[in-house]
């Protein structure tokens, strides 16, 4: 049978997610079924990984608490140890923490030992468009010296947050020639390292003073923000792959999820 890739179907792009899924594992030339999950069952037949997509944190959570599935979803990534990948929203879902929350706060997923900031970047119309070097796409990628080196991938923020504190001291910041780590010593850590995978550049509070857990000022200048890590079998993103036609970030979860 099929491994299975569930998507969690309450808001955000469901549909792009599944169709960037699909593609990419057509790209791998393997078997693998993806499915829309916002219910219990379907979510515990998702063996292989889950993917949450951005959309509203707090709606996302009161979704999910409306349809008994905040507890499974946190047995499912704490417990269980599934492979999942939040982007956007799904990132915040899978922080401990999160800062400039909504009156009230929210319900977490957990799982990342880090606090996301909120809304960081601004309002809906400050949203942008970036080019990204991906230094842990890169090393995915096997080519001989006369290819060329692969494209910067194009990466939406929407409303984005970013990882303003780490939350444990046990971080991994892999720099361009550095290799994460395997995916099987990673399952089994009780307490995986934080790996840092990717900085926005120039943006707004530098990724030392993050680290410090300090937004620190504002500076064009800075070394930028931390927008995508890993933690065990839990994957975050700041930004949304799935809007654009690049597959490239499926493709490597995917293969992370295989290995």
């Amino acid at each position: 049978m099929a491994p299975t890739v569930g998507v969690l179907a309450f808001q955000g792009g469901v549909i792009e997610h599944v169709t960037a899924l699909k593609k990419a594992a057509a790209a791998l030339q393997k078997d693998i079924a993806v499915i829309e999950v916002r219910s219990v069952e379907e979510l515990e037949s998702c063996d292989a990984g889950l993917l949450i997509p951005g959309g509203e944190s707090t709606h996302l959570s009161r979704a999910a608490q409306g349809a008994g599935l905040l507890e499974p979803l946190r047995d499912y990534v704490k417990v269980k140890r599934r492979h999942v990948w939040g982007t956007c929203a799904g990132l915040i879902m899978l922080s401990e923490e999160a800062s400039a929350a909504k009156q009230g706060g929210q319900e977490l997923i957990g799982g990342l030992d880090v606090r996301v900031h909120r809304n960081h970047f601004g309002r809906q119309n400050e949203s942008f468009i970036g080019k990204l070097d991906l230094g842990f796409l890169r090393r995915n990628q096997r080519r001989t010296m006369a290819e060329p080196a692969p494209q910067p991938m194009v990466a939406v923020f929407i409303r984005a947050p970013v990882v303003d504190k780490l939350l444990t001291a046990n971080v991994v910041d892999h720099d361009a020639e550095a290799t994460p780590q395997d995916p099987a010593q990673q399952k089994q850590t009780s307490s995986a390292p934080v790996e840092v995978l990717a900085i926005l550049p120039g943006r707004h509070a530098s990724n030392k003073a993050a680290a410090a857990g300090e937004l620190g000022p504002v500076s064009p200048e800075g070394a930028g923000d931390i927008i995508a890590l890993r933690q065990g079998n839990v994957f975050g993103t700041s930004f949304h792959p799935e809007l654009t036609d690049d597959v490239r970030i499926h493709v490597w979860w995917l293969e992370q999820i295989l290995a």
